[in-house]
């Protein structure tokens, strides 16, 4: 009997070892396609009964346009996600296809549930990745890509992408969540809603409020 409950109980051990590191649950199912119209959430979407599931489901068409890159960022982010194709529900992976104006950025931003693997299609792109807190500080990993270089973003932490050259260039990124979210770190700490108390910021930065405050008033736009 102690036997039989050691064994569950290094199963289930280990059945939550596997849960914590997969980015999204596994789906129980063929398929789960998201009912976006349902009142009720749960970590992910419920399922649309099958008998109501088409193949647009599953279909995203439009990826081929460039995405509209006048802005101050000069860059466009056209994503493919759960939110795009229901379809992707469960499955654990989306996409996105980032426009770069000559000298635009895709600026420094984080995806809470997503590791990204990025390829450059077209153009030449300066990407990088900064390490969490270290007793080294936090390490910038940095890299020049031309067409047809992948570079990878590990999960959660704080990358960019900048067109280094004077022609427009164009990447797709590949992410391991349905949903990988993203949190743009400038938009965050200066554009929040309510603000973050300026006193905390100043602190934080090191520098006088009225630096913050100018911080604060600027337009903190979304490229997504």
């Amino acid at each position: 009997m102690a036997c039989h409950i050691l064994f569950f109980a290094l199963l289930a051990l280990a059945s939550s070892h596997v849960n914590v590191m997969a980015s999204d649950p596994s789906q129980l199912q063929d398929f789960c396609v998201a009912d976006l119209k349902s009142p009720v959430l749960v970590n992910g979407f419920v399922c649309k009964p099958p008998m109501h599931v088409t193949a647009d489901d599953f279909f995203f068409s439009g990826l081929d346009k460039p995405g509209n890159t006048s802005n101050q960022l000069g860059s466009k982010v056209t994503q493919v996600n759960v939110n795009q194709i229901a379809g992707l529900n469960t499955l654990g992976i989306s996409l996105a296809r980032i426009d770069y104006a000559p000298y635009g950025l895709n600026p420094p931003h984080t995806h809470p549930r997503a590791t990204e693997i990025l390829a450059v299609l077209e153009g030449t792109l300066y990407v990088g990745f900064v390490t969490s807190n270290t007793n080294n500080g936090n390490l910038l990993f940095t890299k020049m890509l031309k067409k047809g270089d992948v570079f990878v973003f590990p999960e959660g932490l704080i990358h960019f992408q900048f067109n280094h050259g004077s022609t427009p260039a164009v990447a797709i990124a590949a992410l391991s969540s349905q949903n990988p979210g993203v949190i743009t770190i400038a938009n965050a700490v200066f554009g929040s809603n309510p603000p973050i108390s300026d006193a905390v910021l100043a602190k934080a930065f090191q520098v006088g409020q009225d630096t913050i405050k100018y911080l604060q008033a600027q337009f903190w736009m979304d490229n997504n």
